[in-house]
């Protein structure tokens, strides 16, 4: 019993498994244009698939298709085309399958068949019936999201006829209000229209319960679905979604079930919506033939509750039909059409002729310009805190030199060394300013409201610099291996008398065999008989063979001594490890933009030819350098033009010169406050193998090896920068 549960699980997660293993992947669409105006698309599948489901629309023309199990592998969403009645294409995907929207200009048959791994289609008069399900009225766009709550109380029924058999309401994981209704019958004729209050949906010649037939408030959701009603009308079922605020909604239908998701905008979108359509205004519907300009405008001032002042030359008569139409852009159509124009001002809204606006507008103005130059003089001390005050007046002085004395040119004056200069278009004609270096301040003499004005542009400029300190940390690595294996022999014979009565006797030390030692080692020979020395002998060092290791850490000698001869021979080794790791870290502090350097190194004597052809002494720079100019972007970021030299002697050439190793790094870089990004590594390896051996005695098999040296090194070199900007806090910035 339990091995047969088992195994119906176990088959049960195979076929799981091998139908997600089976999923395709749509890699590519094309189009193209068939003879009598049609259009045919390609798309291009990694494996098989089965054939699609979909149906078409005719308000607004499209064609819809579903594929089951497939992924989409397109780079892009939409597809724009122009060729027949296509005018474009939208691939969407979502819940393991991928949905094709093909948008017509008008309604138009399709052929679609499969061959092999691609799916062709066909749109235009001469395509035969599809071999795609098909039903009109429909609406169908992106596939939408998981659902975040549970779904308000679904009630089902059913009838014997097309009839909504459930209505559910959820929230989605993005706040959208998903409004999910339950069809008897796939094929109803579904027309659904975006109106004043929210959207509308009619399922045409569908009939809907008594059970169903209310009102559902799902006002605390938090979407921008506030009620929802179920009703039948003469046309047949109706949906009404009471939706509020800025929203965009997507409509698609799966087989019996058609959901609507109601979405709301993001900043982003509202400000992409605003440019694509100015109009924002709540929407309203009129209807009126031949009625009064100025009974319109109270409309809208009614509907709008903004207070409405209309010019008494505003008259005359218009017909109207509008639906659904914001009311700013209804009011705009009005205006428009009777030559008038408005201005707003808080809730207030004036509205009279655009001549006798602009001839308004144009005496305020030569009203205020002669108010101005009446105005009384007066003089305002403004001193300049964080900014130099001549670099910032010279952002406002203007090209033409004017206003008094002392304009478009530069005095002297007092211990502070004042300058006076004209600022142009911010003081006005009469207005002069005089610059004291001494106290970094500006003194200005105009009208109070330029003096204002100038004073407000200071404030605003006028402020603490933002603070960075910018630590760099240059790396430098090193580390290198060496292993010597060699060999010293070292030799000599004597003549002896016949009869063996002497010996041969070593005064020297056998270190010095082995040491170069000048003389080598000096043996002495004696009489047997206790007659005494009777000669001496000096062995030369290395007399054989020296491939010694200079410096060995390790000998093994081995030797030989006899009445009239020696021979020694001596094993040396060396195996050298070392690791070095150079660690340079500047750090400078400056003003957002603003450029600061570090140096830190010295100077290298070294003896040059003189022009007089004598030598003189000259100077290398051997320093660490940094560079650098900030800048803070608005996101609190900050983009770097970075210049790191380190220089250092290796060596001195045969002409006396330093001979330097020289690291530069010149870049600009954006990086986040406090993060630590890498500017340049440099990666060196050198390897070394090599051998000395006494010619044909070295490569004799084994013993060879008392006449061959053996070296092996390797010197690695690794360099890497760092840099990590920190924008510092301060509490005169907050």
């Amino acid at each position: 019993m339990f091995t047969r549960k088992y195994s119906v699980l176990l088959a049960t997660l195979l076929l799981a498994a091998s139908g997600l293993a089976s999923a395709s992947t749509l890699q590519d669409i094309s189009f193209s244009e068939l003879p009598g105006e049609r259009a045919e698309i390609r798309l291009a599948f990694d494996s098989p698939i089965s054939a699609p489901q979909g149906y078409s629309i005719d308000q607004p023309a499209r064609i819809v298709l579903d594929f089951s199990d497939v992924e989409n592998g397109l780079p892009q969403k939409k597809y724009p085309m122009n060729v027949g009645d296509v005018t474009g294409a939208v691939v969407v995907a979502g819940g393991g399958k991928t949905r094709l929207i093909i948008n017509l200009a008008a309604a138009a048959p399709y052929v679609s068949r499969l061959s092999g791994s691609e799916l062709v289609i066909e749109i235009g008069s001469e395509a035969s019936v599809s071999s795609v399900p098909q039903s009109s009225g429909q609406t169908a766009s992106n596939v939408a999201t998981s659902d975040f709550a549970a779904p308000v109380k679904t009630n089902k029924a059913v009838m014997s006829g097309p009839a909504i058999t459930g209505v559910d309401f959820r929230r989605g994981d993005a706040g959208e209000g998903r409004v999910i209704i339950n069809l008897s019958d796939a094929n109803v004729t579904i027309d659904i229209e975006e109106v004043s209050s929210g959207i509308d949906i009619r399922f045409m010649g569908a009939d809907v319960p008594s059970e169903l037939r209310r009102k559902l408030d799902v006002m605390d959701f938090a979407t921008p679905v506030k009620m929802l009603t179920t009703a039948v009308d003469s046309g047949g079922a109706l949906v009404s979604i009471n939706a509020e605020g800025e929203y965009d909604y997507l409509a698609y239908q799966t087989n019996n079930e058609y959901v609507v998701s109601i979405k709301p905008l993001t900043r982003a979108e509202l400000e992409e919506k605003k440019k694509q359509f100015a109009y924002t205004g709540e929407r309203l519907s009129v209807n009126f033939q031949d009625i009064q300009v100025r009974s319109v405008l109270q409309l809208i001032a009614d509907f709008t509750d903004l207070n409405l002042v209309a010019s008494d030359t505003v008259s005359g008569s218009i017909t109207l039909r509008l639906d659904n139409v914001p009311w700013d852009q209804a009011l705009d159509l009005v205006l428009k059409t009777k030559g008038l124009d408005k201005r707003q001002i808080g809730n207030v809204l004036m509205v009279a002729p655009a001549a006798e606006i602009a001839e308004r507008e144009k005496q305020e103005i030569e009203t205020q310009k002669q108010l101005q130059e009446l105005a009384p003089m007066r003089t305002e001390y403004i001193r300049i805190r964080y900014a130099n005050a001549r670099e910032l007046f010279n952002l406002f002085v203007g090209s033409a030199g004017k206003g008094g004395a002392g304009a478009g040119g530069a005095s002297s004056g007092g211990a502070g060394g004042n300058a006076r200069n004209s600022t142009g278009s911010i003081l006005s004609d009469r207005g002069q300013a005089i610059v004291d270096e001494r106290t970094n301040s500006i003194i200005l003499t105009d009208t109070e409201e330029k003096i204002n004005d100038f004073k407000q542009l200071v404030d605003r400029i006028d402020i603490p610099v933002k603070q960075v300190m910018i630590e760099a940390r240059i790396v430098i690595a090193n580390s290198d291996f060496r292993k010597e294996l060699g060999v010293r022999m070292a030799g000599d014979a004597v003549k002896t008398n016949s009869s063996g009565s002497h010996v041969h006797e070593f005064t020297g030390s056998m270190e010095g065999l082995y040491a170069n030692e000048d003389g080598g080692v000096t043996g002495t020979f004696y009489d047997t008989n206790g007659d005494g020395e009777l000669g001496s002998h000096v062995f030369p060092a290395n007399s054989l063979v020296d491939l010694g290791v200079f410096g060995a850490n390790g000998n093994i000698a081995w030797n030989i001594i006899s009445g009239n001869f020696l021979l020694g021979l001596e094993l040396s080794a060396l195996q050298d490890t070392g690791f070095a790791e150079i660690v340079s870290q500047p750090k400078v502090i400056t003003g957002d933009k603003q450029q600061a350097t570090i140096e830190s190194g010295s100077e290298v004597p070294y003896q040059e030819e003189s022009a007089s052809g004598g030598t003189t002494t000259a100077f290398k720079d051997v320093v660490l350098r940094l560079d650098v100019t900030p800048q803070i972007t608005p996101d609190n970021r900050i983009i770097m033009e970075l210049k790191i030299d380190q220089d250092s002697v290796s060596g001195v050439a045969a002409n006396g010169v330093p001979i330097l190793d020289i690291t530069h790094l010149e870049t600009s870089v954006l990086v986040a406050d406090g993060d630590t990004i890498v500017l340049g590594g440099i990666y060196q390896t050198e390897t070394i193998k090599g051998e000395s051996k006494v010619p044909l005695l070295g490569d004799i098999p084994f013993v060879g090896r008392l006449f061959r040296k053996d070296i092996q090194s390797e010197d690695k070199r690794e360099l890497l920068i760092f840099v990590t900007p920190r924008i510092m806090k301060s509490d005169f910035l907050e």
